[in-house]
């Protein structure tokens, strides 16, 4: 069987993906392998900005380290949290100079930077309320015009194996199976938020480089660490829920019960608000006990109309287009799934315990968030851990090449003949009940025994070799692995808590 050979594979197009390939040296031949469209991928969808220290005058490195390890519960890798820190900047600036990223300026010039929960300092540089968006697109433009990029749109890695001459990657596109080879690997395939009923994530979230780093021995670290966002609008009838940007409440929002009654302060006299997003979800939780409805508000109607269209626009039309005018009332939300801060676990360059696998951005765990992650951080470490990680590659690599004579490579990976997987839209349903029921803001340990105990006859079911390897068995074997690492890991922090 011929592989057609790369030096380097990227899975994923989101912007750690897209910005590692950026990064990399132009001699490399680099494969990048975009689920859907380039431009779909939950990088877009960023709402609030990147969180950085560009304002030296009234912020500084140590603040932002502290307002992340405060937001992370100190569960912080506090290396890679100073690198986060300390290189972010660099980072934002070169989307400015070098990729013409376009963010918000004040009227002198300088950076309109915006605050979001958790943070003690304005230092969020934003493009209105679309700034994943925008910088995506940038980007996007730029890696296209690299003549050592090969993008293939909507293909499926369905299969990874190594061997010490390399990764041979077994993937589906419109044309079927194609079978390409690479000395280095990155994931970039970002969350797990399909497994869940209600997500904030785009369609093509289901975990994929996760569960195929995992197959292959990579170690996945602290799946169990789910951000629950605490404002998404509250439109239960679709199971993709449109968010509200943190930086609402950061511009004054106030959050409001079924009463409209604010009641954060009671929660968090000092930060209100503007506590950071899990401490703000298990409040929610605690109003709804004790008032015994599941109707939140969140409303910064007091504010000038004006200000709000122009610093939030995308969200004003979304909610005006659901029936809710947010310069004149307030809008209905509710937690749900938003971001994952665990992953595969890589060190300060991106590198897993797998030599040359690499990961970075929402798959990856590199420690940054903690046990929650600070608004406006995710952006800024899939910029600065990708950027890292194309820099790593650049210094081992020695035989990259862009003659156009890219080689082919014998290797054998069988196709196992079996039948098309007919039930997988009940198989995903039924997992992401499970995950709903065992874990949403707070675990629910009965259920996550009881989810776990059907979580393994489904992957039994799945590995049994019987179905065909394709789009379809992938994103469902994906979800009952993610479910797995879970539930399991939840369970055994709670024993491991009762016999401490």
């Amino acid at each position: 069987m011929k592989f057609r050979k790369f030096d380097v594979l990227i899975v994923g197009t989101g912007i750690s993906g897209i910005y590692a390939a950026l990064n990399l040296d132009p001699k490399l031949n680099v494969l990048m392998l975009s689920k859907k469209e380039l431009e779909l991928c939950n990088s877009a969808l960023a709402q609030g900005g990147v969180a950085a220290v560009m304002d030296s005058d009234n912020d500084d490195f140590e603040l932002h380290i502290k307002d992340t390890l405060i937001a992370g519960q100190y569960k912080n890798n506090l290396d890679n949290v100073r690198i986060l820190v300390e290189q972010g900047p660099r980072d934002v600036e070169r989307l400015v100079e070098k990729y013409d990223v376009n963010f918000d300026r004040n009227e002198d010039g300088t950076l309109a930077l915006t605050l979001e929960g958790g943070h003690s300092r304005r230092r969020i540089a934003h493009h209105k309320d679309t700034t994943g968006k925008e910088i995506e697109t940038a980007l996007i433009e730029q890696v296209e015009k690299l003549k050592n990029v090969t993008v293939i749109n909507n293909s499926v890695l369905c299969r990874l194996e190594k061997d010490n001459e390399g990764f041979y990657a077994d993937v589906v596109d419109e044309n079927g199976h194609e079978y390409y080879c690479a000395d280095y690997v990155i994931m970039a395939t970002g969350g797990i938020g399909r497994v869940y009923n209600y997500t904030t994530n785009s369609a093509i979230a289901t975990g994929d480089g996760i569960a195929i780093a995992y197959k292959l021995g990579a170690k996945i670290e602290h799946l169990s660490y789910v951000q629950f966002h605490p404002t998404a609008f509250a439109d239960r009838k679709n199971q993709e829920c449109f968010l509200i940007s943190e930086a609402v409440r950061g511009e004054g929002a106030y959050l409001l019960n079924c009463n409209k009654e604010r009641f954060m302060p009671e929660y968090e006299p000092e930060r209100k608000e503007l506590a950071p997003r899990d401490v703000v979800s298990k409040c929610i939780m605690e109003e709804q006990k004790k008032t015994g409805s599941d109707e939140f508000w969140l409303d910064i109607s007091y504010k000038d109309a004006d200000f709000i269209k122009n610093h939030f626009p995308m969200i004003y039309e979304n909610v005006l287009e659901k029936g809710y005018d947010m310069t004149k009332e307030p809008i209905p939300i509710y937690p749900c799934q938003h971001y994952l801060m665990g992953g595969i676990n890589v060190d300060g360059k991106g590198e897993t315990n797998i030599e040359r696998l690499y990961a970075a951005g929402e798959c990856s765990h590199t420690g940054v968030h903690g046990k929650n992650r600070l608004a406006s951080n995710s952006l800024l470490e899939a910029l600065v851990f990708s950027r890292l990680i194309a820099e790593d590659i650049n210094k081992k690599y020695t035989s990259g090449n862009i003659s156009g004579d890219i080689n082919e490579i014998e290797y054998n990976m069988p196709l196992p003949d079996g039948k098309p997987l007919s039930n997988k839209n009940e198989i995903q349903k039924e997992i992401r009940a499970i995950m709903q029921r065992s874990y949403f803001v707070y675990p629910d340990y009965p259920e996550a025994e009881k989810g776990l105990k059907r979580i393994n006859e489904l992957r039994a079911e799945l590995e049994n070799g019987k179905y065909e390897i394709n789009t379809d068995y992938t994103e469902t074997s994906s979800l009952a692995d993610v479910a797995f690492i879970i539930l399991t890991e939840i369970l055994t922090d709670k024993n491991t808590e009762r016999n401490a």
